[in-house]
């Protein structure tokens, strides 16, 4: 298992750690198999989405904060309950397959850590077996 640790810069963003899960794969020797990229965090998250446009993360950022707003009333007493909805709603893990000692990948897509209580160095850990 490979660990990377990732600073993020802002207090929600997505960071394309695409490069990062490619290198854990060529690094692993696996030729055929699976990636499973997970993030030990309660406040982030890991999703696969399109890495050509920039305006799809900006909007899923926004449409995420719409949907669980800052501004809201919440119980958790350390100010960041919309982080946890938010890292729950998109998720701790993904799983890549991996052919030809490459993750199987759409055209379009990157996998992408996502922060909703930064900035803060985050962990990825990154399991590859065939």
């Amino acid at each position: 298992m490979k660990t990377i640790s990732i600073p993020t810069k802002s207090r929600c963003c997505f960071v394309d750690i695409t490069s990062e899960v490619v290198r854990a794969i060529q690094e692993s020797s696996v030729r055929e198999g699976l990636a499973i990229v997970f993030v030990p965090h309660t406040t982030a998250a890991v999703t696969i989405n399109e890495n050509a446009d920039p305006s799809v993360r900006r909007d899923v950022l926004d449409h995420l904060s719409r949907a669980v707003p800052d501004s809201a009333s919440y119980d958790h007493e350390e100010g960041n309950s919309p982080a946890h909805i938010k890292a729950s709603m998109m998720g701790s893990s993904v799983t890549v397959i991996v052919s030809g000692g490459r993750p199987v990948l759409g055209t379009w897509q990157g996998v992408y850590l996502c922060e909703f209580d930064g900035p803060r160095t985050r962990n990825v850990f990154i399991e590859v077996r065939a």
